[in-house]
């Protein structure tokens, strides 16, 4: 009993000093090859879709839920691609990766999202995230994968 107290302070004191966020993102394959972006409301750059991880939920749960409240995602299977790492502030993000295909989008503009596209992975726009650029790269076999978001 000792032990076990002993253990969850311990661990909510590494907590403190070094706290890690988990999240999710995903690439989203229509029937073409073609990966889902989305432009945030705060952030002028195209990204892949995704969010946080709830307390508990497993990660490609997380995934799906994320991409059923932002873009309207219905059905599909995800596929685990990568996992992530980036510092955040103090704190260091996991960003779990999954593909997701057999999925339908319906999307209607949202608090979050305000617009998305399907693209060709090796034809990026401009306006990329630069992690997202990274992604796609590992995606088309143009780059290995990266430990680092």
């Amino acid at each position: 009993m000792l032990r076990h107290l002993r253990f969850r302070l311990l661990m909510a004191l590494r907590a403190v000093w070094s706290p890690t966020v988990m999240g999710v993102a995903a690439m989203v394959e229509d029937a073409r090859g073609h990966v889902l972006l989305v432009r945030q409301r705060f952030d002028p750059e195209w990204r892949l879709p995704g969010g946080g991880v709830n307390r508990g939920e497993p990660a490609e749960a997380a995934v799906l839920r994320e991409l059923a409240e932002e873009v309207g995602l219905a059905g599909g299977t995800a596929q685990f691609f990568g996992l992530y790492s980036s510092p955040v502030g103090w704190a260091t993000a996991v960003v779990a990766l999954y593909r997701v295909s057999g999925a339908d989008v319906n999307f209607r503009p949202n608090l979050e999202i305000i617009e998305i596209c399907f693209i060709d992975p090796h034809l990026p726009p401009a306006d990329c995230a630069p992690a997202t650029l990274r992604r796609l790269k590992e995606l088309t076999g143009a780059a290995q994968l990266s430990p680092h978001w």
